[in-house]
């Protein structure tokens, strides 16, 4: 049976996959749930165990990570094992890792060792700090990038000393970054002919991901400090309670500011001159949201909503995750999809946030087992019954 692609858009790409944890394997997602023939590469080592780093296979984590690929076991420090990688590098038009970036060198799977039998090959690497300079052979950590590029200075509550964010996101937007850089690289191949070595880091990726408080500090020095719900500069924005709960108010510009300030029952805010310009309600933001939220607190979440949405002022409940899932929008957007499977297994998974309109995205398969394919797979890149046959006698797949 052929393998089910989970889109036709880069069905024509071979992906060798060499990630681990979270930020590589969230690039090579990417690539295959829109259709690239995905060959996981489960590292195995000479007593014949394998390795399982980021959380057992059979784990939420792992599932979601690794939907649409397919897997084989392969020994890397067996210089046989090296031989087998380089001939399916010879066919692959995509090599991704996520190594520290002097490991790959003493394996003999960097990128130069790859570009002299590939010179068409399109390799992407994740790090920490980067592929080279003062910090290159450290461990790189989502939380330590974090710290290190800016973002846990400006989340959490004024004065309330250094908050990472909830969700890993130096590991997924450097996962992102490579994916962006490594279809940038297929597309320029199609020019030049030629492969290209796409790098980035969870360093990198971080500091990018400060936008306007990095140029802020660029252009005009200024150093941007915590400021908890409220937006820095759009104000009144921010979290505020209700009877039941609480609710995000997003008020910029203006019009949108007298717009809610008649929609919360409070008109004579507009006219008073603490909060009728937006310099006078940055400088007042404390009393306006201390007023505004006396008066939100006499109504429901659900009220506030359609109440304010009615009046065109952008708000939103604030969900707990199982509440998030639950939420008509949500759902009509699928962003919950089951994953088809033989075992009849219940897998359901975050789908894809983009859609496409001829070459959509799905889940097609479920994550492999550990090697689940290695025959099927060695067979396709052209490897001979008694090869394989050999290859599991010696221990290198």
């Amino acid at each position: 049976m052929p393998f089910p692609r989970a889109s036709q858009a880069l069905s024509r790409f071979t992906v060798l996959d060499l990630t681990r944890v979270r930020s590589g394997p969230t690039c090579v997602r990417q690539l295959a749930d829109w259709g690239a023939n995905v060959v996981k590469i489960d590292a195995l080592l000479e007593d014949g165990g394998g390795e399982q780093p980021g959380g057992p296979r059979g784990g939420s984590d792992f599932q979601n990570l690794h939907r649409n690929k397919r897997a084989m076991t392969l020994n890397l420090k067996d210089p046989k094992g090296l031989d087998v990688f380089k001939r399916l590098a010879e066919q692959a038009d995509v090599v991704v890792e996520n190594f520290r970036p002097d490991v790959k060198a003493k394996l003999g799977i960097d990128y130069e060792s790859i570009r002299k039998i590939n010179p068409r090959i399109v390799y992407g690497s994740i790090s920490g700090f980067g592929q080279d300079g003062p910090y290159h052979k450290r461990p790189g950590f989502d939380q330590i990038a974090q710290g290190m590029g800016g973002l846990m200075s400006v989340t959490g509550a004024p004065g309330g000393g250094p908050m990472r964010v909830g969700i890993p996101v130096a590991d997924l937007t450097a996962g992102l970054f490579c994916a962006i850089g490594i279809l940038t690289a297929l597309l320029e191949r199609d020019v030049s002919g030629e492969g290209q070595w796409v790098q980035t880091s969870l360093l990198q990726a971080q500091i990018f991901m400060l936008d306007f408080q990095a140029a802020r500090w660029l252009m005009e020095k200024e150093v941007a400090k915590q400021a908890g719900n409220n937006h820095p500069t759009s104000i009144p924005t921010g979290v505020f309670k209700t009877s039941d709960g609480y609710i995000n108010i997003a008020t910029t510009g203006g019009r949108i500011w007298e717009r809610c300030a008649q929609a919360i029952g409070a008109p004579e805010l507009i006219t008073d001159p603490d909060y009728t310009t937006a310099p006078a309600r940055s400088k007042n933001r404390d009393a306006l949201n201390a007023r505004i939220g006396a008066l939100t607190e006499k109504k429901s979440t659900e009220t506030w909503v359609q109440e304010l949405n009615a009046a065109g002022v952008p708000c939103g409940p604030i969900y707990s995750i199982d509440q998030m899932f639950e939420d008509a929008q949500v759902k009509h957007l699928g962003m919950a999809q089951h994953v088809p499977n033989d075992e009849n297994r219940q897998i359901q998974l975050v789908s894809q946030p983009v859609t496409l309109s001829r070459t959509p995205s799905r889940m097609a398969a479920r994550p492999p087992e550990f090697g689940e394919q290695t025959e099927e797979l060695l067979a396709e890149f052209g490897f001979g019954k008694d090869e394989i046959a050999e290859l599991r006698q010696r221990k290198v797949v």
